[in-house]
């Protein structure tokens, strides 16, 4: 098996960790509600699920 034949130090190791970054999440308005929303994702607004612009599913009591 091979292994190091040094230490490798901790700030040799995060500088080839660097381009990992935090991104924001996109976010899209929907056009029925204008609520907005995760980007390809279904949302609830007033006990409706919307997807597309589309009512999917009704909340049912």
């Amino acid at each position: 098996m091979p292994n190091p034949k040094h230490k490798i130090s901790k700030t040799r190791r995060d500088k080839r960790r660097t381009h990992y970054k935090a991104v924001a999440p996109t976010l899209s308005t929907c056009p029925a509600t204008g609520e907005i929303h995760l980007f390809h994702r279904a949302h609830w607004y007033e006990g409706k699920l919307y997807y597309k612009g589309r009512v999917v599913m009704e909340k049912s009591v």
